[in-house]
């Protein structure tokens, strides 16, 4: 299988069954083209268990911004913030004196849906994080600073075999945290993330460097030193997303060699 964008160069002209497949004749010829593998069942069913929590999240923002809107027109106003809108949350459900019982009434459901949400969700992380547990190389990518278990399972699923890939930066700019290209003429010209690939695990990655920045402990691993010195004079969120960069690099390393990160004082 080939990626039809990967394909779309060949094709010569008018699009037709014909210019296909002589695009596809040719596209398979060539050395440096990339076939994607075809994922079994319980690979599928594990992407599945990532992406439902995520859906889910979404549902349960809108639910949150759904309430504090009603409420507002009522003259009931919370700060912005999912902590904030669950206390509104709580003063439905306790059928509070500052919100007229009809609107209790109404929104009751929405604070049903709510808690139903937060339970399901809960119970996905849950299962995920106790089948990380079990994955040989989901505990591997554990090791790696601000990889947890979802992050860890699902770059276990998704990336099946690492070899497939020429390298770390290659393995990078799949997930989009590389800078685009513009140069011309010998001068190298670097933009931003291409942002290009892997949605989900460049989201997760880049969460899981926030969650490095923002833990307080002393470590002395080269990883952590070398965001410190940059953090001093950069900003922070462009810290995070080249933190990420390098904890996918040090990801790819660790999938292609089967080892583990290994805290070496710098």
């Amino acid at each position: 299988m080939m990626l039809p964008a990967y394909v779309k160069p060949y094709v010569r002209r008018q699009k037709n069954d014909a210019a296909d497949a002589a695009a596809i004749c040719e596209a398979v010829t060539r050395p440096s083209m990339r076939f994607v593998t075809v994922r079994s069942l319980e690979n599928q069913a594990t992407l599945m268990r990532h992406k439902t929590p995520e859906m889910l999240v979404s549902q349960r923002a809108q639910l949150l911004n759904g309430l504090r809107g009603h409420l507002t027109e009522v003259g009931v106003i919370a700060a912005q913030g999912p902590r904030h809108a669950r206390d509104l949350a709580g003063l439905i459900e306790a059928c509070d004196a500052t919100i007229p019982f009809e609107v209790c009434e109404v929104l009751a459901p929405l604070v049903v849906q709510l808690r139903n949400l937060d339970d399901a969700i809960g119970q996905l992380e849950h299962t995920i994080a106790r089948l990380a547990q079990r994955d040989e190389t989901a505990r591997r990518l554990m090791s790696i600073p601000g990889f947890g278990p979802i992050i860890a399972s699902a770059m276990a699923a998704t990336i099946q075999d690492a070899s497939s890939f020429a390298g770390p930066r290659e393995f990078a700019a799949f997930l989009g945290l590389t800078p685009k290209q513009s140069s011309s003429g010998g001068k190298p010209k670097l933009g931003r993330i291409s942002k290009m690939g892997n949605r989900n695990l460049r989201k997760l990655l880049v969460v899981g460097a926030h969650s490095v920045l923002f833990r307080r402990k002393l470590h002395t691993d080269p990883l952590r030193m070398w965001a410190k010195k940059l953090i001093e004079k950069k900003p922070f969120k462009l810290v995070a997303v080249a933190l990420a960069n390098k904890m996918a690099r040090i990801a790819f390393a660790i999938l292609r060699g089967k080892t583990v990160y290994r805290e070496i004082p710098a």
